[in-house]
């Protein structure tokens, strides 16, 4: 038979039996959909996507939820209700929707809901980020705000932080062997964001280099547990599942990684006794000798608060400098500002010359616009039934609030994708202390991150140091054309590629 002659055998069947077969199920299936998403809304509830039976929504949740919840938000409104497993759902994608969540009804929207993650990982809940609202979260806070993180205390650890920003200068003079030296600046920034809280949170932190990478492979692993997804949130009456997943063992050994590690840095300041050390520990040990303190400060509890500090210290500190590392060397006019601000003196930047740099301010700031280092905010259980833009949102609704998606909100920001520091300095008075709610990188209310402060702090130092003592380039092949952005997943979320980029010293 000739190549060329047509086939004549007849069709197959199974695209007609698929048409016939399941094209009118799921015609029915999103008619059903409808019809319960018209029932809601005559009940007062906010708009939802169609859902299916018995799982809802959690199918469109994927890998990076932040970017897909932000595309559902496009289609069903900034006030959405999703269906996650048998869990309600409140998605908040907008400043004005925010703002109702996180101040006007902020008493209501307080408390968390308790995880499986976090009960493995925080002895059930005990830590401050994930504890439920009441009076064992408000007495860890007011430890929090008024012992470990207030401004005296974070103005008390200046020395600590130009010593570790000094050190990776050094580093990296060091390691350019010759001219167009590739570095490996994910390395180089995580390890000064790891000194410097190892230094605050436990002073010495001795045993070295081997610590120091024990503590990274924790905390990666911690962000990835947090973000995890456990059957038991969900779909509680099918939690035994959870046990064959290997998720479960997974979180059981990070807690057990974290006991081993602190129980030795705690018993290490228990035999030094040494109180001249104000780190966090020496803070946290002395004031359990308080009345009433004793319950509270449980050898478990501090163990959990401390998971807390080291986790979201060190991560979201190296994350945020990354990622303001790759928009600059991505943005040349924006570098060449800030150059031209942070190179007015000589040596070290040193902290009494910050209060000065406004654009090295705005370019932070525009940073956590862009690149939220907890992009989907820890999330929110309602207390009671409430009222939100007119929707009626019931008691024990869990609640989403998309900081990455309200940073990006075209009603708010012109050209929101686009990296521009200079709407900071146009609009100076915007800050992240949770009073304008188009820009919440480190939340608002209650439940507002109480290091922000410690952390912008380190943030404007390194920064400016870096900038001041080298130019920055990328390497040999990679252009801003093909640079990789894609992210990874996590409860905090970094760029999926580590970062390496060329620096050349700079004569000052």
């Amino acid at each position: 038979m000739s190549s060329s002659m047509p086939l004549l055998l007849p069709p197959s069947p199974l695209p007609t039996l698929f048409a016939i077969l399941i094209l009118p199920l799921s015609l029915l299936l999103l008619r059903l959909a409808l019809q319960r998403n018209l029932r809601a809304r005559a009940h007062g509830m906010p708009p939802s996507p169609p859902k299916l039976p018995f799982i809802g929504n959690l199918h469109q949740l994927g890998s990076l939820p932040h970017r897909s919840l932000h595309a559902l938000s496009q289609k069903h409104g900034p006030l959405m209700l999703l269906h996650l497993g048998q869990m309600p759902t409140l998605v908040v994608s907008s400043p004005d929707a925010a703002r109702e969540v996180m101040r006007t009804h902020d008493h209501v929207f307080a408390s968390r809901p308790a995880l499986k993650p976090s009960k493995v990982l925080h002895n059930d809940c005990k830590d401050l980020g994930f504890a439920p609202y009441g009076e064992h979260w408000r007495q860890l806070r007011k430890i929090c705000t008024t012992h470990l993180l207030s401004s005296s205390r974070v103005q008390s650890y200046r020395a600590v932080r130009e010593e570790a920003v000094a050190s990776m200068i050094r580093k990296i003079s060091n390691s350019l062997a010759s001219p167009r030296t590739s570095v490996d600046m994910s390395e180089v920034l995580y390890s000064l964001s790891n000194d410097v809280l190892c230094r605050v949170v436990s002073g010495k932190f001795t045993n070295g280099e081997g610590r120091h990478m024990l503590l990274r492979e924790m905390i990666d692993e911690l962000s990835l547990l947090l973000a995890k997804f456990f059957v038991e949130d969900y779909i509680p009456w099918l939690g035994w599942l959870d046990a064959f997943s290997g998720s479960l063992a997974r979180a059981k050994r990070n807690k057990e990684a974290w006991d081993d590690l602190l129980d030795e840095v705690i018993k290490e300041h228990e035999d030094r006794g040494d109180e001249e050390e104000k780190d966090f520990v020496t803070i946290l040990l002395s004031l359990r000798k308080d009345p009433g303190m004793d319950t509270l400060l449980t050898p478990p509890n501090i163990k959990a608060l401390l998971v807390d500090m080291f986790g979201a210290g060190i991560h979201s500190s190296y994350v945020t400098l990354e990622y303001a590392m790759v928009e600059l060397v991505l943005s040349p006019k924006a570098m060449r500002k800030l150059q031209d601000e942070v190179r007015g003196g000589e040596g070290m930047v040193r902290e009494e010359e910050l209060g000065g740099m406004v654009y090295l301010k705005a370019v932070i700031k525009e940073v956590l616009r862009l690149h939220p280092p907890v992009p989907l905010l820890l999330p929110r259980e309602s207390l009671e039934d409430c009222q939100i833009q007119g929707y009626s949102i019931p008691r024990k609704t869990r609640v989403f609030v998309n900081a990455w998606a309200v940073g990006r909100d075209p009603n708010h920001w012109e050209a929101p994708e686009e990296f521009k520091p200079e709407r900071f300095i146009e609009d100076g008075a915007m800050d992240f202390k949770g009073n304008d709610f188009p820009f919440i990188p480190f939340g608002a209310g209650r439940r507002i991150c109480p290091g922000l402060n410690f952390a912008t702090s380190n943030l404007e130092l390194a920064l400016a140091n870096l900038v001041r003592h080298f130019d920055w380039d990328l390497p040999d092949g990679v252009t801003s054309e093909n640079f990789d952005m894609t992210e990874a997943p996590g409860l905090v979320v970094q760029r999926e590629q580590r970062l390496h980029l060329v620096p050349t010293p700079c004569n000052i």
